[in-house]
């Protein structure tokens, strides 16, 4: 916690030292070209499941279901960004957002905060902490006005619950006749905490590439996005493992989080003519740990009649093993048999978080004032045996399958 908040101090402290460098007096701010836009969605969401949470994020710690019957935390917020255009060549951008963090406070946090040089009218490098651009929506995530959904589609975007990392990025767009050419290529790191005091996750040595390529009203958008994950929390689980011998050296060895390389290749397409659009993405994200293989799609399109803009949605996520035999009893000691079948218990509890689950979602977006829409989603979701989706904050009472409905209601805005 402490050094997530050393990591904010540290890029406030760089666009501080920008500003002062720019010499940003009073008879300097319209010269230096300040801007500022705010954004915001205020929600409630109703799940039928009693014994678990439905969250946007698993950087949430509760939501709509167990802990609260109508949850107004798990799509709300209010968000600013402020934009500054030192010369033409140097920007700087700080964004800050208040929604549900992991300690379930609301206190603001730095989503950006990073400077930009544009090199040449057509590439740039940014240092700070950057927006990472892996699935179609990722630079107005957080920006639900801009989207027709309640929320991105959970199969692929709780793929890549992190929206943003530590670090430097580069860009270089190249126009051939109408098609534009976006190639973005970074290198950073990031920590996040995790819920209800379960340690925090880190990624190191993270560096992605970037393709965007737009022609018309089409865009296509391919990201490949490999780091080493540490998840601490898990850490405590395996060790024990590893105090019975061979096999639970081979089952921590085969199962642990901890500086595990990790792969998360993205596919997206989008056309939208301006009377109707479709759209689609794929991820997949590969470790070898106990978060294994997992993929994820969707596919929507809606049609917009005036100020009005139904949808329908439909995703799949899937994951390799759910479940494992763990240590083997039966060759244990009477006084072992308890503890390793505690163990077993956690490993496949572990398991059962990855997501198989398939969702129809239907919805409609009414613009009834400038810069504001109203939404209404339902959700209606089959989870695969021995999963339990995208839910969490399982009690235990929550039976792994089933079927889940979601109703939400959101009001989006920006200003």
């Amino acid at each position: 916690m402490i050094e997530h908040i050393s990591h904010k101090r540290t890029l406030i402290a760089l666009l501080a030292t920008v500003l002062y460098a720019a010499g940003a007096s009073a008879d300097d701010v319209e010269a230096q070209k300040f801007s500022f836009s705010g954004f915001g969605t205020l929600g409630v969401v109703h799940s039928s499941e009693r014994q678990a949470d439905f969250t946007s994020s698993i950087l949430k710690p509760n939501g709509a279901g167990y802990s609260h019957a109508w949850s107004a935390g798990v799509d709300s917020l209010i968000g600013g960004q402020v934009t500054a255009n030192f010369t033409p060549k140097l920007s700087a951008v700080l964004q800050v957002i208040s929604e549900q963090n992991y300690d379930n406070s609301y206190r603001p946090h730095v989503e950006w905060a990073n400077i930009k040089y544009q090199l040449t009218p057509d590439s740039s490098v940014r240092v700070g902490r950057i927006v990472l651009p892996t699935l179609l929506f990722s630079d107005t995530r957080k920006v639900a006005y801009t989207y027709p959904w309640v929320r991105p589609p959970l199969e692929v975007y709780r793929q890549a619950p992190v929206t943003s990392s530590d670090g430097v990025d580069a860009s270089y767009q190249m126009r051939i006749g109408d098609l534009t050419n976006i190639l973005q290529a970074r290198y950073g790191k990031l920590d996040r905490d995790l819920p209800n005091n379960t340690g925090n996750i880190k990624a190191r040595h993270a560096w992605g590439l970037t393709y965007t390529g737009e022609y018309h009203a089409l865009t296509v958008h391919i990201s490949y996005e490999p780091s080493h994950i540490t998840l601490d929390s898990t850490r405590p689980i395996f060790d024990a493992f590893r105090q019975f011998g061979p096999q639970g050296i081979a089952i921590a060895d085969k199962y642990n989080a901890d500086n595990r390389a990790i792969y998360v290749t993205t596919l997206g397409a989008r056309y939208d003519p301006g009377q109707w659009f479709v759209m689609g993405e794929a991820a997949q994200l590969v470790t070898h740990s106990f978060i294994g293989k997992g993929t994820g799609w969707y596919l929507s399109g809606g049609y917009r009649h005036g100020k009005f803009t139904p949808y329908i949605t439909y995703g799949e996520a899937r994951a390799d093993n759910l479940s494992d035999p763990g240590l083997n009893l039966s060759s244990l000691p009477p006084p072992l048999i308890g503890p390793a079948a505690g163990l077993n218990a956690a490993l496949n509890s572990l398991l059962s978080l990855k997501p198989v689950q398939n969702t129809l979602s239907i919805g409609g977006r009414w613009d009834f004032a400038k810069n504001a829409a109203l939404k209404l989603q339902y959700d209606h979701t089959r989870i695969g045996a021995g999963s339990s989706g995208v839910l969490s904050n399982l009690q235990p009472g929550f039976q792994p399958g089933g079927k889940v409905n979601v109703f939400s209601a959101t009001m989006d805005f920006v200003f």
